[in-house]
């Protein structure tokens, strides 16, 4: 097995050579073979360890271990431990999943803090099938088909085309020290049963599983790496990014006829779960949206917009008293007293200080809403206004409004209201500036 696990590192991972290596071992047999082969090899390898207090002596027991061996080679090593069930219950995560985000996040604070360029993990073959066997059952896309990644930016799995088997008689041979983990015995936990009952079915129906399973999956990999291509030449034709968002123009996106999975592919990083939801939304009205967790996708006439949340809440209004000199969130605005009237834009406004009412208020536009546009005649309702502007539905739901009385002064960054608006014979100016 050193043999091919040289072959293997030269040919997929030749940078690992000189680099300084971080090595998630926890005592298990997996992770200390891969100790062993790294130390072999003579690579500059680092050890961490995580000690979850899940198994009370054992958890500690598998600490002592890996301490004790990495003692023995001299080589370098970091452990800490976790009060996982604890982390658990106060962000409401499983134990499965509270435990990789500590490790992980502690992991890469490794990495951070002492310099080393690689974390890499000893996921195997038999992991991958149980992994895509839990993907499978519970339902996914091609991506969920495709097995864990060898590499995932500086995460390494170098294990992955060796079976549990061939680690285990590596182990043997070598005399390798591990520990066993007795949760693994437990059929509690969703994968130890597919280990357990199903995995080995499948390779009683097919001796030849293991070698059929990554075959199957190299096939996948390059479906995948085909559709990934497919889904970047069509997004350049039909997304167009702007700032923080996205428009998808719906008359190029429908020339696909399979444009459903062009829209999973661009979407599945924002948290989306309502899938149907989101395909319904191209035949939608305007003004229709749908939400995940951090964005918001909203159909406006012949575009899909997608854009994140609002941190404030759009009926939330921030007042601003004859003191203040200035308003920093949710927008820059810098109120100071002026002696003369230099030219009015769309950044900066001179109105007549005794005409507006203190405080003044800062809100968002509703239904009903009227000003008078600086140079134009007599009065014109926001909604009429938004739409010879040619506003969107997201231009209008960032519009915020400067108000007297409830009486609008400044469409801010547009238009300033007549009524307010300073002239020469103004005696008392105030300068409104958004920054």
């Amino acid at each position: 097995m050193l043999k091919k696990f040289q072959r293997h590192l030269n040919t997929n991972f030749p940078q690992l050579k000189n680099k300084k290596l971080l090595l998630a071992v926890s005592g298990g047999i997996d992770s200390m073979v891969l100790m062993h082969l790294f130390q072999q090899l003579l690579y500059d390898i680092s050890i961490a360890h995580c000690n979850f207090q899940l198994r009370g002596n054992e958890s500690d027991g598998d600490e002592m271990l890996v301490k004790k061996i990495c003692q023995d080679g001299y080589i370098p090593y970091f452990i800490t431990s976790f009060d996982t069930e604890k982390y658990s219950r106060d962000n409401k995560l499983s134990i499965q999943l509270a435990a990789r985000k500590l490790r992980y996040d502690w992991f890469h604070e490794l990495l951070a803090e002492n310099q080393l360029d690689y974390l890499v993990t000893a996921h195997h073959l038999d992991d991958n099938v149980e992994t895509f066997l839990i993907n499978f059952i519970r339902g996914t896309g091609l991506e969920g088909l495709s097995g864990i990644p060898s590499q995932n930016g500086n995460i390494i799995r170098p294990l992955l085309p060796f079976s549990r088997l061939e680690i285990e008689n590596y182990a043997l041979e070598n005399k390798i020290q591990w520990r066993e983990d007795s949760s693994n015995a437990s059929d509690k936990y969703f994968r130890n049963k597919l280990r357990h009952d199903i995995v080995p079915i499948l390779k009683e129906l097919n001796t030849g599983f293991l070698d059929s399973f990554q075959n199957t999956l190299n096939y996948l990999q390059q479906a995948e790496s085909l559709v990934n291509d497919a889904s970047k030449l069509v997004y350049e034709k039909v997304v167009v990014e702007k700032e923080n968002q996205l428009e998808i123009h719906l008359k190029p996106l429908l020339e696909y006829q399979n444009y459903k999975a062009y829209l999973f592919q661009w979407l599945r990083g924002y948290g989306f779960t309502s899938w149907n939801d989101v395909y319904d939304l191209v035949q939608a009205q305007s003004g229709k949206r749908v939400f995940s967790e951090t964005h918001v996708l909203l159909k406006d006439r012949t575009i899909l917009l997608l854009y994140p949340k609002n941190k404030y809440d759009a009926q939330t209004v921030y007042k601003i008293e004859k003191e203040q000199s200035n308003l920093n969130f949710p927008l820059n605005l810098v109120f100071s007293k002026a002696i003369n009237i230099s030219l009015n834009g769309n950044h900066t406004i001179f109105v007549d200080a005794d005409k507006v009412q203190f405080p003044l208020e800062l809100r968002k536009w509703q239904e009903g809403d009227y000003f008078y546009p600086v140079g134009m005649n007599g009065k014109k309702k926001l909604s009429k206004y938004f739409k010879d502007e040619k506003y969107s539905l997201l231009d209008k739901e960032n519009q915020w409004l400067l108000c007297s009385n409830d009486q609008i002064v400044w469409v801010i960054g547009k238009r300033a209201d007549n009524r307010y608006i300073a002239h020469e014979t103004t005696q008392q100016l105030l300068k409104i500036e958004l920054k």
